[in-house]
């Protein structure tokens, strides 16, 4: 049975990004989030919620449970938002999404 640390590692290396890149994407330390992985400390919730966005997986995943299978396929546009939010930082990625819902909301 895959550990949280296991799932964790998995998710990362799938992604091809470092422990440091993951730490800093979610607002925590390297050394904190490795310690995730080695199983030695367990993320408190607002973290596992960061984690589960980054690595776009349900959090009942990452604590033990099966993938959730999306009913709509994800398209390669939302993807790619998906890709450039993730590179900003906190700030800017909430301007970002603050200013889609703007528009979305002006086509209502």
């Amino acid at each position: 049975m895959m550990t949280m640390g296991d799932r964790l590692r998995e998710l990362r290396l799938r992604k091809n990004i470092s422990q440091e890149e993951v730490a800093r994407q979610i607002g925590i330390t390297r050394s904190a989030y490795s310690h995730y992985e080695i199983n030695n400390r367990q993320p408190v919730y607002e973290t596992l919620k960061k984690l589960a966005l980054l690595f776009n997986v349900s959090l009942d995943y990452i604590i033990g449970g099966e993938p959730v299978k999306p009913d709509t396929p994800v398209t390669p546009e939302a993807i790619e938002i998906i890709k450039i939010l993730n590179g900003m930082d906190q700030e800017r990625r909430k301007q970002s999404i603050d200013r889609m819902m703007a528009v979305l909301k002006q086509g209502d």
